[in-house]
């Protein structure tokens, strides 16, 4: 009796085009788990945008179909309470900043998500957690929130919807010389922020230069919609709460340009 086939070996995979590779995914349920996801999230967000019962004026007219722009909102400074107007106007994504760090040996350890912090009170130690959110399009809209909890989820949960309440247009455009050209994939000038003792400039850097910056700081970028980069930092960055913090203010210092 031959023996049986097997199926997506590492020499399968080696030799395999890219379409077989497309299929294997297929086959082994990948894709299908991926796609169900998404499609959970979805209807989720749906469900919520459906059972959501506005209390301001701004959120009115965005249920009612009034205000269809984020831009409006933002350019007149109307202050966002309800982080469902943003989910209405805007397909967000979401990731985390990793401001903690998990217990090592001799002082060290992996960076991780949540913050852990400790109150002495007469009952003994109560734990709390913190966590770091960033939102945006990848379309020119991000923010940055906190948000913080006696567990990790309903700190992650806090820290999304601040974020979405914080969020702010970028301008985008391109302002280094040695390329010049009229896509958004840069920022329009050199820009600064600070936040404690850190200082980030992010300077305007021709395609295909990607992010030259921070690890932490490419998500911000990121999910902004910028593509190329140059970023200088200074002072205590590995705070990296404050140092998020400047980059975000140096990305809100690109929406002063007068068009």
């Amino acid at each position: 009796m031959a023996e049986k086939e097997t199926r997506n070996s590492p020499k399968d995979l080696i030799e395999a085009t890219p379409e077989e590779i497309e299929k294997m995914k297929v086959e082994s349920g990948i894709d299908l788990i991926v796609d169900r996801k998404k499609e959970m999230e979805r209807v989720s967000r749906e469900d919520r945008l459906a059972r959501w019962v506005p209390k301001t004026q701004i959120g009115r007219d965005v249920k009612t179909g009034k205000e269809t722009s984020i831009d409006n909102i933002l350019e007149k400074r109307n202050k966002i309470l309800e982080s469902e107007i943003v989910d209405s106007l805007l397909k967000l994504e979401s990731d985390l900043i990793e401001i903690g760090q998990a217990k090592g040996k001799f002082g060290g350890g992996k960076r991780r998500a949540w913050r852990q912090t400790q109150r002495k009170t007469m009952e003994g130690n109560v734990v709390s957690f913190s966590a770091m959110a960033i939102v945006g399009d990848r379309n020119g809209h991000v923010g940055v929130g906190m948000g913080k909890g006696k567990e990790t989820l309903p700190a992650r949960e806090k820290a999304v919807r601040n974020a979405k309440l914080a969020i702010q247009r970028v301008e985008r455009g391109c302002g280094n010389f040695d390329c010049s050209c009229s896509e958004t994939h840069s920022i329009p000038l050199i820009v600064e922020g600070k936040c404690g003792s850190v200082r980030v400039k992010l300077i305007p850097a021709p395609q295909g230069t990607g992010l030259v910056i921070g690890d932490e700081l490419k998500k911000v970028l990121k999910l902004a919609g910028i593509k190329d980069i140059y970023g200088v930092t200074k002072g205590q960055t590995r705070t990296t709460f404050n140092a998020v913090k400047a980059c975000f203010q140096a990305l809100m210092k690109t929406s002063e340009v007068k068009r």
